[in-house]
């Protein structure tokens, strides 16, 4: 299959933009030049739009096998090539849990049969999510998988940290954290704070995320292992994770876009559009989040895409699950509401979308190239419109973005050379 990219604009190091025609060969950026020749099977007028490489999301829930209420592999895949993703990598927490080699080649299996864009897998640190027994790390990473996690839960005794993490390093495959010491959750539902004494709900105190990421940064410097941090959310969490960084050790992590865009004070009734885990916390963490990412600190940004039925969503704060969705909306949000708004720049976005996870995890996607994959998304930066959850790919229809304003949309998506996303556009 050969797609040629007619009159694309593509952004320079220098923060500029360019003209250029992409021509693409079967999973191949071939040829980027001006004015290629129209010999191509599929030809794309792309004027008026900007091109990028494929994004990269390294923390999505699919809830397949085990949770297709909520999501299955095809609808979470198509939501993210509606986002503009081309590339995922999806969470441990299904049932059954991909904990062995039998569940893990069962879950390949699938991703090969239904999914639109890459998936990822990670395996589970311990078995069955239970934090009582250590997976076989190095079986499963044999088997190509992509790194180990527990999300959902934190891994709550440093002695099946440090093993996991000896044996991880053994095997040069990440581990992967959702950092949270359970002992003082104490049944926390919002961020310890403001809101949580004004709504009467039990509050997750920063500690509960900040010291286990203390924690673990020891752990991975005794243990020589790559330690990545998911959904960064404390002002304290970013204070570690600089300090662990200028000792050289060897750890990354992750914020969400709605860390980057909310604090707790966006909670004002019982919405649970608004109840994720890590919780929305003081708009002084929210600042810290930014200022992180800005330098360096926070590697990128990933959108822990969550999807609930709205049955359970429905049950209110103390008693519905935790999680919103956001792979269709993380690009048109973080451009309008931090790029437009002069916070970051353009470049600085899509950096954290596409070379800097592929870095982190040495990927070889993230790139627009000669030569490179071609994995493309194509955007309209100048379309206004609202986010409208009804509209979603995805099954989840949790967002507290509903019908925000937004410029700014993907209109195409390439991933593997492949036209897996198409929305209204000339060709």
């Amino acid at each position: 299959m050969t797609i040629l990219l007619k009159n694309a604009t593509r952004l320079t190091e220098s923060n500029n933009t360019e003209k250029v025609d992409i021509f693409i060969e079967d999973n191949r950026i071939k040829k980027i030049a001006t004015n290629l020749s129209n010999e191509a099977e599929q030809v794309i007028d792309c004027e008026n739009n900007m091109v990028f490489p494929g994004f990269i999301d390294v923390h999505i829930h699919l809830r397949e096998p085990g949770g297709e209420h909520k999501e299955t592999i095809e609808t979470g895949t198509k939501a993210a090539a509606r986002g503009g993703y081309t590339t995922v990598c999806s969470m441990p927490n299904t049932s059954p849990v991909p904990d062995n080699e039998e569940t893990v080649q069962a879950l390949f299996d699938k991703i090969n049969e239904t999914a639109v864009v890459r998936v990822l897998p990670y395996a589970a640190i311990t078995k069955g999510l239970k934090g009582t027994e250590l997976t076989n790390i190095k079986k499963i990473a044999d088997m190509g998988i992509f790194a180990f996690t527990d999300d959902g839960v934190g891994i709550q005794t440093a002695d099946f940290m440090l093993r996991a993490m000896k044996e991880a390093a053994a095997c040069n495959v990440p581990i992967v954290a959702h950092c949270e010491d359970n002992s003082i959750v104490y049944g926390g539902v919002v961020h310890q704070g403001n809101v949580s004494e004004r709504m009467n709900f039990p509050g997750i105190p920063s500690l509960s995320e900040s010291v286990q990421i203390a924690r673990d940064v020891l752990l991975a410097e005794a243990a020589g292992a790559h330690y990545h941090v998911c959904h960064v959310s404390t002002k304290e969490s970013v204070r570690v994770i600089r300090d662990a960084k200028k000792a050289g050790i060897h750890v990354t992590a992750e914020v969400t876009p709605h860390h980057l865009l909310l604090n707790e004070e966006a909670i004002t009734e019982d919405d649970t559009n608004f109840k994720m885990n890590p919780p929305l916390r003081s708009k002084e963490d929210q600042g810290a989040l930014l200022e992180g990412l800005i330098d360096g600190t926070i590697d990128f940004i990933a959108t822990d895409h969550a999807p609930h039925a709205a049955s359970e969503k429905a049950l209110g704060f103390l008693q519905s699950p935790f999680g919103i969705v956001g792979l269709e909306t993380a690009f048109s949000l973080l451009y309008t509401y931090l790029v437009k708004t002069n916070k970051i720049s353009l470049n600085q976005l899509v950096d954290w979308l596409t070379i800097k996870p592929a870095q982190v995890f040495q990927l070889p996607y993230g790139k627009l190239e000669e030569d490179a994959i071609a994995d493309i998304t194509i955007v309209n930066l100048d379309e206004e419109t609202q986010i409208d959850k009804y509209q979603f790919h995805s099954k989840g229809k949790n967002t507290p973005f509903h019908e925000w304003n937004i410029t700014s949309k993907p209109v195409i998506t390439i991933s593997d050379g492949k036209v897996v996303y198409k929305e209204d556009i000339h060709d």
